[in-house]
């Protein structure tokens, strides 16, 4: 029998429109018993309850990260890291350290680099890594997940040449001497066997204990991972081992769709630690990657619309299968014109009776104005990582020019037009970690406070928007509103403490909040 963990003195949030404030609440196992003032919580007390004193700190529904590559992400922990290179000379430099530690002929993994904080922000090529790695093959995945940068080795190993046909949305960039440079961008990838995080032959159940810490302390306790075989046989052996102390809501590719119905799959598959809910479908590439499908040409490339990955036929198709087989359908659209194509599809869904997938547009950056309205009356959810505004606001102006930008990150015109919001970090891409993600959609300014009145400051939300966006709604976006989201008699046992009141602090405070507790199934698995 589980024991009796009872929470007192706390300033409870609850997000519970029935009762939104309570000062304790008590928890036996995965189940919330009780919710309100500390002499009912009390009547709980057994022998053996744990009773913990919250000191009036504010106590929240534990967050979720709505969209992240949680094996991606651990792998990062462990494979050669430039996140934060200034130059390619920095990058190179890193990739020199690992070389020197790796024997002949054995794959260089890594990634994060992006070129777009560089000095010199063009796109790297080959000969930079043969000049520090001639042995190795080595294979860096670009910080948003959409180029890959190549040495030769790796590109002979692959047998891409002059020669190689490439892939229906894909781009293999050629030097002037027609051969491949070393960048790989969108389907192209595929020519190397997978996508994020896949070039390891085995995740280390170690290296995915050490990320599930990492996220406890970061007040997460369930993810919604898009990622493929190689993650969800990873998460498998966790639960199977009893060590799964992060909830998994896991996708299945596109590319999987008809095996997933032929066998019966259907959402909700798994239980309540790790289950199968939907498929995952890319629309279009990225901003940095200058893959993102977009209405107008980018100002620095004007022949360039950015990369339909999937056409709108393939899209409907596979979405069409996925309904009908019932799983939900969520779709990567970064670009205005590919949030547009999506938004098509899932009209079209809907007029075609499908009323009960759960649809989301995937990231949203890129937003035209006539479809803010198009997500409620879809009853399409906005799954948004506001932690990549500070990353890419400059980008996106210098890319997009101004009226466009204006339209990036669009928060509060797609909740005051009635949308459902459910952030993530989009990890590895971005760090995970709510608070920062809650920062930046209240402040839209980055850690330094600029710009000053934050980027285009009418786009910015209340603190309780972006919490509901981490907690109810990405539990509406999993199907999970049931048993997750708030705090509330017979839902999870999913819980955090933190160290200052974030709806009270001016908001640049929230930078410095920490977790102090996360309670996930009735467990404390992070305390400071």
């Amino acid at each position: 029998m589980s024991k009796t963990l009872i929470l007192l003195n706390g300033n409870l949030i609850t997000l519970n429109s029935a009762q939104p404030r309570a000062s304790a609440i008590v928890l036996r196992g995965d189940e919330i018993l009780y919710v309100g003032d500390d002499a009912g919580a009390q009547m709980f007390r057994e022998r053996d309850s744990e009773i913990i004193d919250l000191e009036n700190q504010l106590t929240l529904p534990a967050f979720t990260d709505a969209h992240l590559h949680f094996t991606g992400f651990a792998q990062t922990l462990e494979n050669v890291n430039l996140v934060g290179c200034h130059s390619l000379e920095e990058a190179v430099e890193r990739v020199r350290a690992r070389v020197a530690q790796t024997p002949r002929d054995v794959l260089i993994w890594g990634g994060g680099w992006n070129n777009a904080e560089w000095s010199n922000t063009a796109f790297p090529n080959k000969r930079a890594l043969d000049a520090v790695a001639p042995n190795n093959p080595v294979i860096l995945t670009r910080k948003d997940g959409h180029s890959i940068w190549l040495n030769s080795r790796a590109l002979e190993n692959a047998k891409i040449t002059r020669e190689t046909i490439v892939p229906d949305g894909g781009v293999i960039d050629y030097g002037e001497d027609g051969e491949p440079s070393g960048i790989l961008r969108e389907n192209a990838m595929e020519l190397l066997g997978g996508g994020v995080g896949a070039f390891a032959a085995d995740i280390r159940e170690e290296t995915l204990l050490r990320a599930m810490q990492y996220a406890h302390a970061t007040g997460i306790t369930t993810v919604h991972s898009i990622e493929g075989a190689n993650a969800l046989r990873a998460f498998q052996k966790l639960r199977a081992n009893n060590k799964l102390t992060l909830r998994v809501v896991h996708t299945i590719p596109a590319e999987n769709i008809e095996l997933a119905a032929n066998i019966g799959i259907m959402r909700g598959f798994g239980d309540e630690w790790l289950k199968l809910q939907a498929i995952k479908i890319f629309a279009d590439g990225s901003l940095g990657s200058h893959t993102a499908e977009l209405r107008e040409p980018f100002l620095d490339t004007p022949n360039n619309r950015g990369v339909a990955t999937t056409t709108s036929e393939m899209m409907l198709q596979q979405a069409r299968q996925a309904c009908e087989a019932g799983l939900d359908v969520w779709i990567h659209a970064i670009g205005d014109y590919a949030i547009t194509r999506v938004l098509d599809v899932f009209a079209t869904l809907r007029r075609e009776g499908y009323s009960e997938p759960s649809l989301r547009v995937e990231h949203v950056q890129h937003l035209h104005p006539s479809d803010v309205t198009r997500f409620r009356e879809l009853n399409v959810i906005a799954s948004m990582q506001p932690i990549h505004q500070p990353s890419d606001m400059f980008v996106a102006e210098a890319l997009l020019g101004r009226e466009r930008a204006a339209w990036t990150y669009a928060f509060k015109s797609l909740l005051d037009a009635g949308a459902i919001l459910a952030f993530g970090s989009d990890a590895p891409v971005e760090k995970m970690d709510p608070l920062l993600g809650i920062h930046a959609a209240v402040t839209r300014q980055n850690a330094q406070g600029i710009p000053a009145n934050g980027w285009y400051p009418e786009q910015k939300i209340s603190v309780l928007d972006a919490v509901r966006a981490y907690t109810l709604g990405a539990a509406s976006a999993s199907g999970d509103e049931a048993r997750a989201g708030s705090l509330a008699i017979g839902k999870r046992g999913d819980v955090i403490v933190l160290s200052e009141d974030i709806f009270e602090i001016p908001p640049r405070e929230i930078l410095n909040t920490r977790i102090v507790y996360t309670i996930s199934g009735g467990k404390i698995v992070h305390s400071v």
